[in-house]
């Protein structure tokens, strides 16, 4: 049984997440036209080596960062968003209307 600490849960069987891709620099929400934002949804770089993706711990609907060595498929080290993405980012301008 393949084990991955989730920085929430702890240590979890690995059926328990969800892998969903690299985590990459975001387009700029206000002026990145369709295809920018295509190409950052849809393509990966799939580079082999060590790499920071987003994952899952599906339970929980908790959402972390994962170095994962994609050759070796070895998890090296798991940590919360919140130590990459420090500041929230608005996709729409805000209703100052009321």
């Amino acid at each position: 049984m393949k084990i991955m600490p989730c920085p929430l849960n702890g240590p979890r069987n690995i059926s328990e997440f969800s892998c969903f891709g690299e985590v990459t620099e975001m387009p700029e929400p206000a002026t990145a036209d369709d295809t920018t934002w295509a190409e950052h949804v849809w393509y990966a770089n799939n580079m082999a080596g060590v790499v920071r993706e987003w994952w899952c711990h599906v339970p929980t609907s908790y959402w972390f960062i994962a170095e994962r060595n994609t050759v070796t498929d070895e998890i090296l080290r798991t940590y919360p968003a919140g130590e990459v993405f420090k500041e929230r980012v608005e996709f729409a301008p805000k209703d100052t209307s009321a």
